[in-house]
């Protein structure tokens, strides 16, 4: 499929296009897992959960989000979400 430059959706002159928000601190709660625990069972810094768990990841670390969702037994769509 060709697009053509008047096609494409541009962020230039948009001011509110969205924002990813974090979920990941509502799963540990209901799983009662501290960051500590995460931590330790994804083999990370607690400063890195820490981030997350706040919901003040500025790069997502694919790595970091499988591993994440393997501990939690959880989708990705669970820990983050696109709002409009």
């Amino acid at each position: 499929m060709v697009m053509f430059m008047n096609e494409l959706r541009s962020v230039v002159n948009l001011r509110s296009y969205g924002h990813i928000s974090i979920h990941l601190r509502d799963l540990m709660d209901e799983q009662g897992l501290t960051r500590y625990r995460l931590a330790k069972l994804a083999d990370t810094r607690f400063e890195v959960v820490e981030k997350w768990y706040s919901g003040t990841v500025e790069r997502i670390d694919a790595d970091i989000l499988a591993r994440f969702c393997y501990i939690l037994d959880c989708e990705i769509t669970d820990i983050l979400r696109y709002d409009i």
